[in-house]
This record gives C-alpha cells, sequence and structure tokens, in this order.
C-alpha cells in the first residue's frame, strides 16, 4: 500500500518495505546510479529515491523527466546527505505518465501572471502546493471554530430572488434563450421571476439565527462587479455566521477572536507550508501574523476614523469625507502607519449601509463594524441588524425595497424579533492576509475575474 511523503519524511525508523508515488520534480544520474526527487502533493518536502542501473523499470529513467509520475518501492533509510532524514533505496521503479518536453514547468521562476494561465497545473508547483494545502486546513479551522462554540452549520441559497447588499450587481440566472427574437417574460422563466447568484447567505441565515440561535455560512458567493483589482473576483468565498440576543459589541468581540484564531492556526498548523511564504513572498509574515495573534485590536468610531485621516497630512488618492465610504489606502494607513495594528472601524452614517442594519440613537449612524488588518484592509464587516419592525419597514422603504417581496424577512421581526447580529468575512482575504499574497487570483483555484473563464 502506498505510503503519503509527508508520513515517510516525518517516520521515526527507517523501513524494510515501503511504496510511494508521486511527480518527478528533478532527476540527477550518475555513474552507475540515478536521483530521483519526487513529491505526492501530500507535503512541501520532496522523497529523494535512489536508482540503481538495474533495477527493475530503470531502464525507464530517460523517461522520468520533471513532470512525470512514478511509482517507487524500496527502502527507507537513513539519507547520506544533508537537508533531509531519509531517503529511499528503490528495489523497483515504475513510469506511470510521461511528461514530454512541452509540460509547462520544465523550468522554476515563472511569474504569477504565466502560472494563472494554467491554472490546472499550477498546484504542483511549490508555492501553490503550499497556498492550497493551507487554504484546506484553513477551512477546517473556520469549521471547528464555530463548531467549538455551539454554531450550528447552515447551507443557504445560490439561486436567490433578492439582493442583500442592494447593490444590483449580481449574475442573472435564467433558462430564458437570448438569442431567440420572440417576446418573452418571466412567466416564461423556470421560477417565474428575476434570479441571481448569491451575493450574501446573510438574509438567510438570519432567519435560521432566529430559530437555532447561532448559525454559520460557508460557501460561494457570487458579484458581477466590474473590477480589476488585485482583492475583487466574481466568484469567492465568504464565512457568515448569525447570532440571536446579540448586539454590535458581541459582533465585534466574536470577529476579533475569529480572527486572531485563525492566525494562529496559520502560524502553528501548516505543516511547514508557510516558511515557502515567509522565503519568497513576505519575509516579515511571521512576525506580523504573531503580533495579530498575541496583542489588542483598536476600535474607533467611524468619526474619528475620519477625522484622524484628515488630519494626517497624507494625500490620498480619494480624499476623506465624511459620509464616504473607507477606502482601502485609508484602512491601510489606519491599520499600517497610525495604530500598527488590526483595526475595528464602527458606527457608520446610514446613507452607505444597507437596509437591515440597526439605526442607532442619533438617527444618522448605523450599528455598522469593520474589521481592517495590515496589508488587506477590510477583513471582516458586520453589524447587528435591525430588529425593529417600523424601523425596519423605514428602512426599507428608504432603499426603495418591496416589503411584499421580502415578506418572509419582515416575518422574523413580526414573530418573536429579538437582538441580532453578524458578519461576513471574505475567505481569499484573510488567506491572503496569512500568507502574504497580494492577489486574489493567487488564493482560490480557479480565479473568476472579468473576461476570464477558462477552466
Amino acid at each position: 500500500m502506498r505510503t503519503m511523503i509527508r508520513d515517510l519524511l516525518d517516520s521515526k525508523e527507517a523501513s524494510g518495505s515501503i511504496q510511494a508515488a508521486g511527480w518527478v520534480r528533478t532527476r540527477r544520474d550518475s555513474k552507475g546510479f540515478s536521483f530521483l526527487e519526487i513529491n505526492d502533493g501530500s507535503c512541501l518536502g520532496s522523497l529523494q529515491v535512489i536508482v540503481d542501473q538495474g533495477t527493475p523499470g530503470s531502464e525507464d529513467l530517460s523517461k522520468m523527466a520533471t513532470g512525470a509520475s512514478v511509482l517507487v518501492e524500496g527502502r527507507l533509510v537513513e539519507s547520506q546527505g544533508g537537508g533531509q532524514r531519509w531517503e529511499v533505496q528503490a528495489s523497483a521503479v515504475t513510469l506511470l505518465g510521461t511528461a514530454p518536453d512541452d509540460f509547462p514547468l520544465q523550468k522554476k521562476g515563472h511569474s504569477p501572471e504565466f502560472l494563472r494561465s494554467i491554472a490546472h497545473l499550477r498546484p504542483r508547483t511549490n508555492l501553490y502546493g503550499a497556498m492550497f494545502r493551507i487554504r484546506s486546513r484553513m477551512s477546517f479551522a473556520v469549521h471547528r471554530f464555530f463548531q467549538e462554540r455551539g454554531f450550528h452549520y447552515i447551507h443557504t441559497p445560490i439561486i436567490t430572488a433578492s439582493d442583500c447588499e442592494g447593490a444590483g450587481e449580481m449574475f442573472r440566472v435564467t433558462t430564458l434563450d437570448p438569442t431567440s427574437g420572440a417576446k418573452q417574460s418571466y412567466d416564461d422563466d423556470f421560477f417565474e421571476k428575476p434570479t441571481h447568484l448569491t451575493v450574501s447567505g446573510q438574509l438567510e441565515g438570519e432567519t435560521f439565527a432566529c430559530a437555532l440561535g447561532s448559525i454559520y455560512t460557508f460557501g460561494p458567493t457570487f458579484r458581477a462587479e466590474n473590477s480589476n483589482t488585485s482583492r475583487h473576483a466574481a466568484e469567492f468565498w465568504m464565512i457568515e455566521p448569525e447570532m440571536a440576543f446579540c448586539d454590535l459589541e458581541g459582533d465585534m468581540d466574536l470577529a476579533e477572536e475569529m480572527v486572531k484564531c485563525l492566525v494562529t492556526e496559520a502560524l502553528e498548523n501548516q505543516d511547514g507550508d508557510l516558511s515557502i511564504f515567509e522565503k519568497f513572498i513576505d519575509k516579515g509574515l511571521r512576525q506580523r501574523l504573531e503580533f495579530v495573534a498575541s496583542n489588542p485590536f483598536e476600535r474607533l468610531a467611524y468619526t474619528d476614523a475620519v477625522e484622524i485621516l484628515g488630519k494626517s497630512g497624507v494625500k490620498f488618492d480619494y480624499p476623506v469625507e465624511y459620509g464616504q465610504n473607507l477606502q482601502s489606502e485609508h484602512e491601510r494607513w489606519l491599520t499600517e502607519e497610525h495604530f500598527k495594528r488590526p483595526v475595528t472601524v464602527y458606527d457608520y452614517p446610514k446613507e452607505i449601509k444597507p437596509f437591515y442594519m440597526r439605526l442607532n440613537d442619533d438617527g444618522k449612524t448605523v450599528t455598522a463594524m469593520d474589521l481592517l488588518v495590515p496589508g488587506i484592509g477590510e477583513i471582516v464587516g458586520g453589524s447587528q441588524r435591525e430588529e425593529r419592525l417600523e424601523v425596519l419597514r423605514a428602512n426599507m422603504q428608504r432603499h426603495g425595497l418591496s416589503e411584499k417581496e421580502y415578506g418572509w424577512y419582515v416575518d422574523t421581526r413580526k414573530f418573536g424579533t429579538v437582538p441580532h447580529a453578524g458578519f461576513g468575512m471574505g475567505f481569499e482575504r484573510l488567506l491572503m492576509f496569512v500568507t502574504g499574497m497580494q492577489n486574489i487570483r493567487d488564493v482560490i483555484p480557479f480565479a473568476r475575474t472579468p473576461g476570464h473563464c477558462e477552466f
């Protein structure tokens, strides 16, 4: 039975009989024998295999070039060279699949832009293999965080008839033929009404929080925003908890606790994968993550944030004005230059936030909060939700939303309403933060951006 290379490299003792398989990273030929370095994707490290001339299967060594796949049988022995503890003395080697000279990863040092064009092959590189193993382990850590705190995992719809954010930047879902010249109406469509890919599972999540107490969603979301920035993708993953009997303070507490917990996970449980990002992407990565994990976050009202930015003396590309959303450059200056730590900004003007956020007693601001981290800016956005029926109705009217269409949502305020709160964390932005990667296209397996949907 095949043993994963990760387990072989972590072995406590030699073994007289093992079987390993993987893809060839390098092959070096010497007189009478060859060295194969193979990797099976289970870890960052590769396994060195010594194949003597005359070993069964050695006649195919010339075909075992970079990218080829092989099966190896032999003895796990202490390595005679430096850099690794164990190596394999092969008793048999089998060529499973060849990789001819046009294999795109024959050479090293490819640019991220080139590797994005071969997203089906880039996980075989050290950097992207490590990236997607980290993504896997961080996904598990998200579930563990909530499950350990009594949250219930809810699957909210991907196809929806409601626009949570109210921005209108949604992908339409339809069975109508756009090339048909015939007159068509929504009565002819599959759902008989306008439907779209979801931008958030929040609204549906709220209904379950008002029944199960504390829930979370973790799944794909979509936004048809024609943006080519390094932080935006048309398809991305969101983590969205909702909590009944919770206010803004409790919401901020959970968001900060979650960021610290996940950062600690990245530091402690990545089986060495984080090291490649420290070496090649961000040499100060570990120091920054350790600081975030062990120090308190700053909290300040939006009004105070605008005042600090206005007095900074910095000439921003986007002028700082009350009543405007903070831009990424503002968020990063607050976290990287002024406070030098993560910052949670709260109590935003009601005009720039969605209808579901709770109106403060001043009548001007809502109980919104954004958690900002160095290097990224906003990583979490949330609020206490408006639980008062008449205030919610007024908010919906002000935003031009039909109470008839959102009647199911309004019902949660008619029947046993409670204070409740929640937030959304962009999973890809979290991954960018914990790895130092600067482009969202490099932390998601197959990026969906304007003009790009090749795979």
